[in-house]
């Protein structure tokens, strides 16, 4: 005897999820914000240091040698940054097959209290990272920057997604109330 629960969601076609993921959505430059340039910039960046390392390793015969530690630095950006996108969208990965079987009232809870606890570790995370920037004082080894630079660009970035998500945790709540 098949016990069959009445409000089981029932399973998706893969086909239709799958080709979902291909569906042309017009472009509006309104759907993107400054930290969307920033890390496209520090990508094609990144792009073009990686291309210069394998030209000159590959083809020239000699690699140049700020290449690797630069192109480190980039992606380290564009990790960041990135995730302040994924903040303003509330697209960070997440676990949400618990939301799906509980009952409505402590699924809006629950959301509430990972918003707070996301929102309370980007705010601690920029604390550290800003302090950790003030006491940094040495040099990249191959190019003379500070090292700090990169700890600043990580501090903007969870100051950024604490704003953002404090953002979307306000509007998500003020449309539910009105």
């Amino acid at each position: 005897m098949s016990e069959k629960r009445e409000d089981s969601v029932p399973p998706a076609d893969p086909l239709i999820d799958f080709e979902s993921a291909f569906d042309d959505t017009p472009f509006r430059l309104n759907d993107y914000r400054l930290e969307d340039l920033a890390t496209l910039i520090l990508f094609w960046a990144l792009i073009l240091v990686v291309f210069a390392q394998f030209f000159s390793r590959y083809v020239m015969g000699s690699s140049i040698g700020w290449t690797e530690e630069i192109a480190r630095y980039l992606l380290i950006g564009v990790g960041f940054l990135g995730s302040v996108m994924a903040a303003r969208n509330g697209s960070h990965i997440m676990v949400e097959f618990f939301y799906h079987y509980m009952p409505a009232w402590q699924s809006r809870l629950l959301e509430r209290l990972v918003g707070a606890a996301s929102l309370g570790f980007y705010l601690a995370m920029t604390w550290v990272t800003y302090r950790l920037a003030s006491r940094t004082s040495s040099l990249m080894v191959s190019v003379d920057l500070p090292k700090s630079l990169i700890y600043y660009t990580v501090c903007v970035a969870f100051a950024l997604m604490a704003i953002r998500t404090a953002q979307r945790l306000y509007l998500k709540y003020r449309d539910r109330a009105a």
